[in-house]
């Protein structure tokens, strides 16, 4: 039934592209926002029916938006859904610029009875701005001592930070004033991602001790490959073997300094562009973590700003499915423009997917600009031999930084081909995801100008790069076979 859900645009007035967002299966529904359209899905799958809110507990229709950071969360017979929407949506029209207007936008959390299939209206804010927002609900965990739902916030203008929602009362407070996208309970603490992603991304990490209510804060800590690394735009949080993992742009940022292991950035898809685990969330299956690094999120439109055009719409390589055992971090699957959501459901994983990006905010359309779909895959891909992928790397984007960080586990001949326009000098720094952390082993490589094979077969783990010198001409080819 799922493999037929294929969804083009629609009318929803926002910036670009949504996506499929949400996908969580509970005592026999599987719920998901399609976005940008504003419709919760939840399907009976045992007897095939399905009801369609459009979010009008809001605001009058049509409405547009819904989610775009999977803020999902079950508790007892409830599916809590949260994120944001038009109620309604006003499309202001083309001339120079293309643009929506953001009175009516809300965030919100909404709860729905998988026993009665009622949807409630819980909780929601706006601060009818024409321009500005109120932080979106980008995540929902629930606080099973004090029976409260956490809310991230960090998309917005105001109103950011972690809010506590009560299930009885409906009210909400803040309990931390810094953006946060996303969390993850970890033993009796919540850990929580702080910083903006649109300007430098995660800057620290801070856990809130659910039964003292104290916070603490921590530094996302330095690289095990020894070299610097820049704007860690983080997407989801999750937890296993009792440490935290935050999956940020260029790596993975992994560690518990409550239990006395400091947090580590392990480099991993670094590209200098716009490649990342954003707009998507990870799941544990088989006591590890499944998630995603996609290829083509979010993008600037129009050239005018030709630095953020580049690094936004240069296509390295597939979006790729990940699933992190430590000390292995193995490829799984390898797919189009992006992965919105993933979910485990009788023994399959669910995948939300979609063609086009998030836009910029003159750039807005009257409808959404993506071909979205729901993939399914046997649950046992966590255990096959991994996909055929290549990655085309511009090294006028690397100039002299480590770029890379890939994972090597189960393929028999990687290597890499570089197209040079001068001599070189390449330096391989091979290590893995071992907790606690470790270091890296290095080699280097006298490279010449013209085409250069490098034979990746003799290293293991995960292998980042770095030259010499730089090359505005180049291009470094990764072929995983």
């Amino acid at each position: 039934m799922l493999s037929h859900y294929r969804f083009p645009g629609r009318y929803g007035p926002e910036w670009g592209s949504g996506g499929i967002f949400g996908l969580r299966y509970h005592r026999g529904v599987l719920y998901f926002t399609l976005a940008f359209e504003a419709e919760a899905r939840f399907l009976d799958i045992k007897e095939g029916g399905e009801k369609v809110y459009d979010f009008t507990l809001l605001g009058k229709a049509p409405t547009s938006g819904g989610d775009t950071y999977n803020a999902v969360e079950t508790v007892d017979e409830f599916i809590y859904f949260g994120g944001w929407v038009h109620a309604p949506a006003v499309y202001e029209g083309k001339n120079e610029k293309s643009t929506i207007s953001f009175v009516n936008k809300y965030s919100h959390v909404h709860a729905y009875d998988t026993d009665s299939g009622e949807v409630r209206l819980l909780w929601k804010d706006s601060i009818h701005h024409p321009t500005d927002w109120a932080g979106e609900v980008s995540d929902i965990i629930y606080d099973p001592y004090n029976d409260r739902l956490l809310l991230a916030r960090e998309d917005g203008h105001a109103n950011l930070g972690v809010y506590a929602l009560d299930r009885r009362t409906e009210r909400a407070e803040a309990l931390l004033g810094e953006p946060s996208a996303k969390g993850t309970l970890l033993h009796d603490s919540a850990f929580f991602g702080v910083g903006n992603n649109f300007a430098g991304g995660l800057r620290e990490i801070k856990a809130l001790d659910l039964i003292t209510g104290k916070w603490e804060s921590f530094k996302p800590g330095e690289s095990v490959d020894g070299r610097p690394y820049v704007r860690p735009e983080y997407g989801p949080l999750a937890s296993a073997y009792n440490r935290a993992f935050a999956f940020v742009r260029g790596g993975i940022v992994a560690g518990n300094p409550l239990m006395g292991e400091d947090f580590r950035f392990f480099r991993l898809f670094e590209f200098h562009t716009f490649y990342a685990p954003f707009r998507v969330n990870a799941i544990n299956v088989g006591g590890g973590i499944v998630t995603a690094y996609n290829s083509y999120h979010d993008a600037v439109y129009r050239p005018e700003d030709r630095f953020g055009w580049t690094t936004t719409n240069t296509i390295v390589g597939p979006s790729v499915l990940l699933y992190v055992a430590p000390p292995m971090v193995k490829i799984i699957g390898a797919f189009g423009a992006r992965i919105t959501s993933i979910e485990k459901m009788g023994g399959q994983i669910l995948l939300g997917a979609n063609t086009a990006p998030n836009t910029g905010s003159t750039e807005a359309t009257p409808f959404d600009t993506g071909n979205r779909d729901i993939v399914v895959l046997d649950e046992d891909v966590i255990q096959r031999r991994p996909p055929a992928v290549s990655f085309s790397v511009p090294l006028a984007l690397q100039g002299r930084e480590a770029f890379g960080g890939i994972p090597l586990e189960g393929y028999r001949e990687p290597r890499m081909v570089l197209y040079l326009s001068r001599d070189n000098r390449l330096t391989v720094r091979e290590y893995d995801l071992s907790l606690p952390a470790g270091g890296a082993f290095e080699d280097t490589f006298d490279l010449k100008a013209g085409r250069n094979i490098v034979e990746l077969d003799s290293f293991s783990g995960i292998v980042s790069f770095e030259l010499e010198k730089e090359d505005g001409k180049g291009k470094a080819r990764i072929e995983l076979r």
